[in-house]
């Protein structure tokens, strides 16, 4: 039979209650607990202050006139300030971690009853977090009659308080509801199909609502990091988590003296042209959200200065020797190998550890060609809010255009962006509001010119041997985009855009370098014959 074990704190105001016999008439929160007809406590884990030593040995004699059965044990526990949440925390998680937990033969009660209000609080995050593997109980005085005689009740009542949500379907259903909107509000609403990435925005969500550290989003330009930054900052707005503003940047922007002032601010005559105070965007996001895109593009000094300002939310503004506070959440961007550029020495090691706790690769559209479609209706939506007019595709330009969109033929190097505007050209030209047939082919024709693609056949490079029409046809296309691509890794990905998310680990580069070399030829050969094609 599993025993039972209750935890509290001695309450030195009303487990007191008098020192002579009338206290068995006033209700007594521990010992009340302990007289229950109906709950049998075991063992009874009894924290107190050194000072208060005497007071809970008469507490536990008590306990043992009315239930003897009951094994008192006294824990000592030094508080400096039992109002300060962060020690009192500190010290019950201290507690929680070297209780020699049983759960397999032992029930655990945690009694919230007594103690101050933070320690009430911190009982309840403890017991939430699993820290204390256990339920709460509550005990509570008589309606009738709370201060005084207890009419021969004196024990009062109790309640069980159980944490565990997943046992109470119509909360659980309500709390699971409420993140999968969440993950629908990081998305815009866009039902996104692509498992890899509808994983990563849980993630992300997740870590959004439950962290202040740096978030560091790694992607190709247009793969939607400034949209999901700003995303993120509304949802920790509305669950109140901040309250200051989005501050936004590219840092390929900054340059020189005009960095400096710009993230730090400035003081008046700090150089030349600085005629008044400047607060600095630092300063702008205070109690807000802090966005630096491309953040590899900052210089050394720039870095260990935002290094200081995440550490330690102080900074020193251009010309300044006062320093200034300002406390934000940073979410960074970039196209870049940071790693890369820390062993070039181009991005400090420090920085990128500190900002690299939260790292989520973005993928680019060419790697998520199952969520063009969600992504078509989302751009044609925004088309009618803004110009308030509706425009649709005709079925068959529709399948047209998703085909092509969809096709390895598609190179979307500028990802959503180009998404979006490749749709707002289309719905502008579109007679009627329909989306026609020829506007499609027009587009796709457009499309097709910026990523350098050639309406003449390309003349293969001079091989080794023969090879069938099928081969030719296949190696045509493949060296097109090669063409079209400014390195092995990036036309690697392009053109196994669905196969690599089947890999743990892929290697885009070599499996195309290994394609090439069926046919006796390498990527610099095939890069340098470009002007024969």
């Amino acid at each position: 039979m599993m025993k039972r074990v209750a935890i509290g704190v001695l309450g030195t105001v009303l487990d007191k209650r008098g020192k002579r016999e009338n206290r068995w008439n006033k209700w007594r929160p521990t010992v009340g607990m302990c007289q229950q007809p109906d709950l049998h406590i075991d063992r009874l884990e009894l924290i107190h202050a050194a000072r208060d030593r005497g007071m809970a040995e008469q507490l536990a004699q008590d306990i043992h006139l009315v239930s003897p059965q009951t094994e008192v044990k006294l824990n000592a526990l030094t508080l400096n300030d039992p109002w300060d949440i962060e020690e009192v925390y500190t010290k019950l998680l201290d507690f929680s971690e070297h209780y020699p937990f049983d759960p397999e033969n032992e029930e655990y009660l945690v009694h919230i009853t007594t103690g101050t209000h933070i320690v009430q609080i911190c009982w309840f995050l403890l017991t939430e977090a699993r820290y204390l593997p256990g339920k709460l109980i509550q005990t509570m005085p008589n309606r009738h009659n709370r201060d005084d005689e207890y009419s021969g009740k004196p024990e009062g009542n109790y309640t069980i308080i159980d944490l565990d949500l997943s046992r109470y379907d119509q909360i659980s259903t309500r709390f699971q509801q409420i993140s999968e909107n969440s993950v629908s509000y990081l998305k815009a609403g866009i039902a996104t199909r692509n498992a890899t990435f509808n994983r990563l925005i849980e993630e992300i969500e997740r870590v959004a609502i439950r962290s202040t550290a740096p978030i560091l989003m790694v992607g190709p330009t247009g793969a939607g990091k400034s949209f999901l930054a700003r995303r993120i900052y509304e949802l920790k707005l509305e669950r109140h988590q901040i309250s200051g503003r989005f501050v936004e940047v590219n840092c390929a922007t900054l340059r020189g003296d005009s960095a400096m002032s710009t993230l730090f601010g400035h003081v008046k005559g700090s150089f030349t042209g600085a005629q008044t105070d400047r607060p600095g965007l630092l300063r702008a996001a205070d109690n807000g959200m802090l966005f630096l895109d491309e953040i590899g593009e900052l210089g050394l000094d720039e870095q260990a200065m935002l290094l200081k300002a995440i550490e330690e939310k102080k900074f020193l503004p251009f010309g300044s020797d006062k320093e200034t506070q300002s406390h934000f959440q940073l979410i960074a961007g970039t196209h870049r190998d940071l790693r890369k550029q820390v062993s070039e020495g181009l991005f400090r090691e420090d920085l990128y550890a500190r900002i690299n706790l939260w790292t989520y690769k973005l993928p680019g559209l060419a790697q998520r060609s199952e969520d063009i479609e969600p992504n078509l209706d989302y751009e044609l939506a925004r088309f009618a809010r803004e110009q308030g007019e509706q425009t649709r595709f005709n079925a068959e330009s529709r399948r047209k255009y998703l085909s092509f969109a969809t096709s390895s033929e598609a190179l979307w190097s500028g990802n959503f962006r180009e998404l979006g505007a490749s749709i707002t050209r289309m719905a502008t030209l579109a007679e009627s509001g329909r989306i026609s047939d020829d506007i499609v082919s027009d587009e796709i024709k457009r499309l097709q010119e910026s990523w350098g693609y050639t309406t003449k056949p390309i003349s293969l490079p001079e091989l080794d041997q023969p090879i069938d029409l099928f081969d030719q046809y296949q190696l045509q296309a493949v060296i097109e985009i090669c063409h079209a691509s400014s390195s092995l890794s990036e036309a690697g990905r392009k053109l196994f855009a669905v196969s690599r998310q089947q890999k743990q680990n892929p290697n885009d580069a070599d499996r195309l370098r290994k394609y090439l070399s069926r046919f006796g030829l390498s990527w610099e050969a095939v890069k340098k014959d470009k002007t024969e094609i």
